[in-house]
């Protein structure tokens, strides 16, 4: 008698090969998902502090850590920033966010800057994969 079909036992024994090698790959690609976001918000960081330079170029000082990175978009005084860039400092004034849809955080304490995320948690701290990201931080990798 000629068979056409496969056992049940045959399609078990497959299904269990293809979960097994599903349980070795996965973790590997979620891991590289978050690795990938960390190397864009350093990319981010980087776009941002050039910035924050043409700015400092323009105007002769980098923008206040209360004006913030928002000074990149639109001018926060016309009669402290006379030489402010026509169109702002990011294509239409839009401030990029990180790779989990948060705000990137500015210091500048007398001139020394810090930009940061508080990566995929949305908190300050962290540990792990929850951990913040710094400008500084990226450079040292």
């Amino acid at each position: 008698m000629k068979r056409n079909a496969f056992s049940l036992m045959e399609l078990m024994i497959v299904i269990v090969i293809l979960g097994l090698l599903a349980s070795f790959v996965m973790p590997n690609i979620l891991g590289q998902s978050e690795k990938a976001k960390k190397k864009l918000v350093c990319t981010q960081m980087e776009s941002i502090k050039n910035a924050l330079r043409m700015f400092k170029v323009d105007n002769g000082v980098y923008p206040t850590t209360e004006e913030g990175l928002e000074a990149l978009s639109e001018n926060p005084s016309e009669d402290k920033y006379k030489n402010y860039a026509d169109g702002a400092y990011f294509t239409d004034g839009l401030l990029p966010r990180d790779s989990w849809g948060n705000d990137f955080i500015y210091l500048n304490e007398d001139g020394d800057l810090e930009i940061m995320s508080f990566g995929s948690d949305s908190k300050e701290g962290g540990k792990d994969e929850g951990a913040d990201l710094t400008l500084t931080g990226c450079r040292k990798r």
